[in-house]
């Protein structure tokens, strides 16, 4: 039968690339953990995340600025987190390395765009990519 080797090779070899990928994104998890700091805000139930330099590249972050549109504050879509109990968040930007997750209170959203009646300030940075994992990493999800 010659035309059985190729076929399991191909098994194989397809099993083999599946493997490699599911390694990876262990390691991506066990990275960003190793380079995260998690510190709690005083008075708060919240904490500021601080990644280094490393873990932020890893993740990809990528954040925008919030703006004021016609009196309303306004920050990309795709920065709006829900957590399981159904509460809005985003992440803002809180200096050169930190992150800090922020209640908001979406009053609309228009198409790539969501309109807060309570959030971040304009011309702040929110976190656009990676927020989901900067959420994971502050609430120790996966660990």
């Amino acid at each position: 039968m010659p035309g059985a080797r190729p076929g399991l090779a191909l098994v194989v070899a397809f099993g083999s690339v599946l493997l490699a990928g599911c390694s990876e994104v262990t390691d991506v998890s066990a990275d960003v953990a190793e380079h995260a700091a998690v510190e709690h805000v005083e008075g708060s139930e919240l904490s500021r995340l601080v990644l280094s330099a490393a873990a932020r590249q890893r993740l990809d972050i990528s954040t925008d600025r919030v703006r004021s549109v016609d009196g309303l504050t306004v920050i990309p879509y795709a920065a709006v987190l829900y957590t399981a109990d159904g509460a809005t968040w985003t992440y803002v930007v809180d200096g050169p390395t930190g992150f800090l997750r922020h209640h908001i209170a979406i009053e609309r959203i228009s198409g790539t765009q969501a309109g807060l009646s309570a959030g971040p300030p304009p011309g702040a940075h929110v976190v656009t990519v990676g927020a989901a994992e900067l959420l994971g990493t502050e609430l120790d999800v996966g660990h």
